[in-house]
C-alpha cells in the first residue's frame, strides 16, 4: 500500500538530522512531560520514533484518502450559499480523516491537547499533504496560525482558543483587502471599541482570504482612527460563533480549487485584541507571514515531488521508437534536473525549519525563565539565520515547483495538455506558490539586505568549515568558487552607489546566494547519504555553476547607463 512518507526515504533522512537531538531537548524541556503524560517521549530516540509514527500515519492518509479524492475535489470545489462555505465532499472527508487521526494543533503544548511537535516534523507533514492535494494542504496547514496566537495572545485566550484548534477547528488569517495586497500598510478594515459591550467591532471587507469561512480568524485591522500607515494597525481574534462576517463570494481560480479563497464582509463583527495595539503589522503579521512563507516553501516541495513522481512514472511507461522515453537523453536530462531541484529545495526547507525550531524553542523558554547569556546569543543567531533563509526557501522553492510542474507536462507531451492526467492539476496548483504570501519579487526585497550586509556570505563561509566526504573534495572546491563570485558581484553592485542599480540586480544576487547555499546543503547531505543524494549533488552543482556564472557576468558587465533600456 502506498505511503507518502515511507515511499520517500529522503524525509526520514532529514528527520534524523543530527541537530534534531538538540531541537527535541529544547522542545521537550528535558522530557519533563513524561511525568505528566504517559504518551510523552522519554528521550530523544523515543521522540523521533513518535515523529516517525505520526508521519507514517500522515503518509497513509495522504496516499489513500487525500490523493484518491484530489481529482474529484479539483472538479467539484467548494460552494458558497447564504454567506457560508461548504467544502467539496472529498475535502470534508480529508479533513475528517486528519482530525480523527489527531493531526491538528500539532505544534501546540500537550496541556492544550496538542502533540508538542517541533516545526520540522510538522513541516514534513505539510509537505506530504501538499504532494497529494495542495488545495487541501492550505486548509489543513492553516492550523499553524495558532502559533501566532500562542506567541502573542494572553493565557486566557490560550485556554479558550488553542484546545479548539487541537480538536480540529479551522483557522484563517485575514490580511488582504481590495486596495491592500502586498502593501498591507494600506489596510482599512476598521476596528472600533464598543464601550457598552466591552469588545471590539470590525467593519469592512477582506479579499483573497484562504479558507475564509474558518472557525477562528486572525484579522489585521485599523484600530487607530486617523492613521494611514502600519503604526495604526492591530491584530484581532474573530470567532465565527459570534457572527457578523459573511462570505460574499468564493473566487474562481486557476488552481488549488479545493481551497476556498473568499471575499469577506465584516458587519459590526465582535472581536478581541490579540497582543498590544499598534503592533499588528509591525510585529504580529511579520511573525504570521514568516510561518506562512515556510508553509509555502513546504507546499512547493510537495508539488515538486508530485511533479517528479508523475513525470518519472510516465517516462518509464511511455514507449516511442521501440523503447521507454526515459532512455532518451533529452528526457533523462529533464528528470535528473527535476530531482536535483527537488532535493535542493528540500535541503533548504529543512535547514530553515531547524533554524526556526531552535530560535522559537528558546523564545518560548524565555517566557518561563531568564535565558543564559549563551542562550540569548544563540536565540538571536538562529532568529537571524531563519529570517535570512525563509525568503530564499519561499522564493526559490516556489520557482522550482513551477519549473518542475512545467517539465512534468513537457515529459508527458500531448497527453500532458489533456485534463486526464494529474500533471495538469499540479501545474495549475503550483502557479500560485510564487505569488501568495509574498511574490518572489517581494522575497527578493526581503532577502537583499542579507546579501549586502554579508549574512549570506558568512553563512556560506561557515558551511565551508563543515566536514564532508573526501570523495566530494573536488565538488567542494567548485562550490567555494560560487561564494567568491558572489562576493565579487556584491562589491561590484555596491560600487555603483545607486539604489536603482541594487534594486535591478537584486534578483540575480539573491539567486546566486540561494544556489550557493543549496549546493552546500546538498554536499552535506550527500556526505551523510550518498545513496540518496550523490546524483542530485552532481547535477545541481553543474546547474548552479552555470546559473551563477551567468549572473556574475551580467553583474560585472553591467553599466549604470544601460538601466534606461529596461524601463518601460
Amino acid at each position: 500500500m502506498a505511503n507518502y512518507y515511507t515511499d520517500h526515504p529522503e524525509l526520514k533522512f532529514h528527520l534524523e538530522h543530527p541537530t534534531m537531538e538538540y531541537i527535541c531537548e529544547l522542545k521537550e524541556r528535558g522530557y519533563k512531560d513524561k511525568e505528566t503524560y504517559d504518551y510523552a517521549p522519554q528521550d530523544h530516540k523515543d521522540a523521533i520514533d513518535s515523529y516517525h509514527q505520526v508521519l507514517e500515519i500522515t503518509g497513509d492518509i495522504t496516499a489513500n484518502v487525500i490523493a484518491v479524492n484530489a481529482e474529484k475535489v479539483d472538479e467539484e470545489g467548494p460552494r458558497c450559499e447564504n454567506g457560508r462555505v461548504t467544502y467539496a465532499t472529498g475535502t470534508q472527508e480529508n479533513l475528517d480523516a486528519m482530525i480523527q487521526a489527531g493531526l491538528t494543533g500539532m505544534t501546540m503544548p500537550r496541556r492544550f491537547g496538542g502533540l508538542n511537535f517541533p516545526i520540522t516534523p510538522y513541516t514534513m507533514c505539510a509537505e506530504i499533504v501538499a504532494a497529494a492535494d495542495a488545495g487541501f494542504g492550505n486548509i489543513w496547514s492553516l492550523q499553524d496560525c495558532i502559533e501566532t496566537l500562542y506567541e502573542f495572545g494572553n493565557e486566557e485566550q490560550h485556554s479558550r482558543f488553542i484546545p479548539r484548534i487541537c480538536k480540529g477547528e479551522t483557522m484563517s488569517m485575514d490580511l488582504t483587502e481590495p486596495d491592500a495586497g502586498s502593501d498591507l500598510q494600506s489596510v482599512m478594515l476598521r476596528a472600533s471599541y464598543d464601550e457598552k459591550e466591552n469588545c471590539w467591532r470590525l467593519n469592512g471587507v477582506k479579499r483573497f482570504i484562504t479558507n475564509g469561512d474558518a472557525d477562528l480568524h486572525l484579522v489585521l485591522a485599523r484600530s487607530e482612527e486617523g492613521t494611514k500607515d502600519g503604526r495604526g494597525l492591530s491584530m484581532f481574534i474573530y470567532d465565527k460563533n459570534d457572527g457578523g462576517v459573511d462570505v460574499r463570494r468564493i473566487e474562481h481560480k486557476l488552481g488549488i480549487h479545493g481551497s476556498p479563497t473568499c471575499e469577506l464582509v465584516y458587519k459590526n463583527a465582535k472581536a478581541e485584541l490579540c497582543g498590544d495595539r499598534k503592533l499588528g503589522l509591525i510585529k504580529y503579521v511579520m511573525a504570521l507571514m514568516n510561518g506562512a512563507r515556510l508553509g509555502i516553501a513546504a507546499q512547493s516541495v510537495g508539488l515538486s515531488q508530485a511533479a517528479y513522481n508523475e513525470a518519472l512514472a510516465y517516462a518509464k511507461d511511455r514507449k516511442q521508437f521501440g523503447k521507454s522515453i526515459i532512455e532518451f537523453p533529452a528526457v533523462y536530462d529533464m528528470l535528473s534536473t527535476m530531482k536535483a531541484k527537488l532535493d535542493a529545495s528540500r535541503a533548504l526547507l529543512y535547514e530553515t525549519a531547524r533554524s526556526v525550531d531552535i530560535y522559537k524553542c528558546l523564545e518560548d523558554i524565555a517566557r518561563e525563565r531568564t535565558l543564559t547569556p549563551e542562550e540569548r546569543k544563540e536565540q538571536k543567531a538562529f532568529a537571524k539565520l531563519a529570517d535570512s533563509l525563509t525568503p530564499l526557501a519561499k522564493g526559490i522553492n516556489s520557482e522550482f515547483a513551477n519549473q518542475n510542474a512545467y517539465d512534468c507536462i513537457q515529459i508527458h507531451g500531448g497527453s500532458g495538455f489533456m485534463m486526464d492526467y494529474a500533471c495538469q492539476r499540479i501545474y495549475r496548483d503550483a502557479r500560485i506558490t510564487s505569488i501568495y504570501e509574498g511574490t518572489t519579487q517581494l522575497q527578493t526585497v526581503a532577502a537583499i539586505r542579507y546579501v549586502t550586509n554579508g549574512s549570506y556570505v558568512a553563512t556560506l563561509r561557515g558551511y565551508e568549515e563543515k566536514e564532508i566526504a573526501s570523495a566530494y573534495a573536488p565538488l567542494s572546491e567548485r562550490i567555494k568558487k560560487f561564494t567568491d563570485a558572489l562576493e565579487e558581484a556584491i562589491e561590484c553592485v555596491k560600487a555603483h552607489e545607486d539604489q536603482a542599480v541594487l534594486d535591478f540586480l537584486a534578483r540575480r544576487l539573491m539567486e546566486m546566494s540561494t544556489y550557493s547555499i543549496m549546493s552546500h546543503l546538498l554536499l552535506q547531505d550527500a556526505s551523510r547519504a550518498p545513496e540518496l543524494f550523490e546524483k542530485s549533488l552532481h547535477v545541481f552543482v553543474a546547474f548552479a555553476e552555470a546559473e551563477i556564472e551567468k549572473h556574475h557576468k551580467f553583474i560585472m558587465d553591467f553599466k549604470k547607463e544601460t538601466l534606461a533600456y529596461y524601463t518601460c
